[in-house]
């Protein structure tokens, strides 16, 4: 079985409510990703964010935490592209990928990849202890004509896509891009699923799981990815890795509380140890890239 990779979804726009390790700015993001990459990830998924926590989108913030994370360690990054803070339905293509266009001119900011949802989705939380919805009437709009832009912009970049897929019918128009051949393979799809406060995914369960694997083209070669956003992926591990998946984990999806608020860096550790119990390696650095149809190794 080829070997695993971890990517760590580090912050997304999580509070600190209930785990208190939850990095928001540059310096802390960066220490983050060092004990990370020791740990055994070599991909890190951010999200920019203010002091207070909220998200910030300027360019500079980006750049920032682009410039502490390599001055410390060589983890490959993947920054947001701006959902619910990018109005899909009130900005061009070109606008929404206006930070990373700009971070890929400077080799000292590039992104290694960027994410790119295929599809459009309601975006609200709903709370299920009062059963009613915390939030109301907000769409993440992608188009098929922005996801054509960017499937063909990021390339032309240097940046590896990263697809995420929601459910089936985003996976099914990660197929016809393929079919079209706009789409480079290996693919990187990653499969994101929710918990119970967020209704956008496919739960994250195994039937869940199961939903996703057979949703997959048979006859392009694809690379996935499963994280769990809003819930625990930890009941669910041990299938990902015995499937031949790999893993997108980090407590800006969730908290993992009840494991004790542990660090990004301790569930990567927990995952790395458990895949090395079930007779899976965790891929190196160039591994990855080899694996993900990747070029060299960044060098500072």
């Amino acid at each position: 079985m080829k070997k695993l990779i971890i990517q760590v979804r580090c912050n997304e726009y999580a509070s600190r409510e209930k785990n208190p390790n939850i990095p928001w700015l540059p310096g802390e993001i960066a220490r983050d990703a060092a004990e990370c990459r020791q740990a055994g990830a070599n991909i890190m998924h951010f999200h920019e964010r203010s002091k207070d926590g909220s998200p910030d989108g300027r360019f500079e913030t980006f750049r920032d935490i682009m410039l502490a994370v390599r001055a410390k360690t060589d983890v490959m990054l993947d920054p947001t592209l701006g959902n619910t803070t990018v109005d899909g339905s009130n900005k061009t293509p070109e606008q929404r990928l206006s930070n990373v266009i700009r971070l890929a001119e400077n080799p000292l900011t590039k992104p290694d990849f960027a994410p790119v949802d295929m599809g459009s989705v309601n975006w609200d939380l709903y709370d299920p202890e009062a059963r009613e919805y915390r939030t109301k009437g907000i769409i993440y709009k992608n188009g098929t004509d922005a996801l054509e832009y960017f499937l063909q912009k990021l390339p032309s970049l240097g940046i590896k896509t990263e697809l995420i897929s929601w459910s089936i019918p985003f996976t099914r128009q990660i197929t016809a891009f393929l079919d079209a051949g706009k789409i480079r393979t290996p693919a990187c799809v990653n499969f994101l699923m929710s918990g119970d406060s967020f209704h956008a995914g496919h739960p994250g369960t195994p039937d869940g799981l199961d939903a996703h694997i057979k949703s997959l083209p048979k006859h392009h070669h694809v690379e996935w990815f499963c994280g769990n956003y809003q819930g625990d992926l930890l009941p669910i591990t041990e299938k990902i890795i015995l499937a031949g998946g790999h893993i997108a984990i980090g407590i800006g999806d969730y908290h993992y509380a009840e494991y004790g608020s542990p660090t990004n860096a301790e569930l990567v550790y927990r995952v790395a140890k458990q895949a090395q119990a079930l007779g899976r390696e965790v891929a190196t650095l160039e591994e990855t890239r080899h694996i993900l149809g990747m070029g060299s190794t960044f060098i500072k």
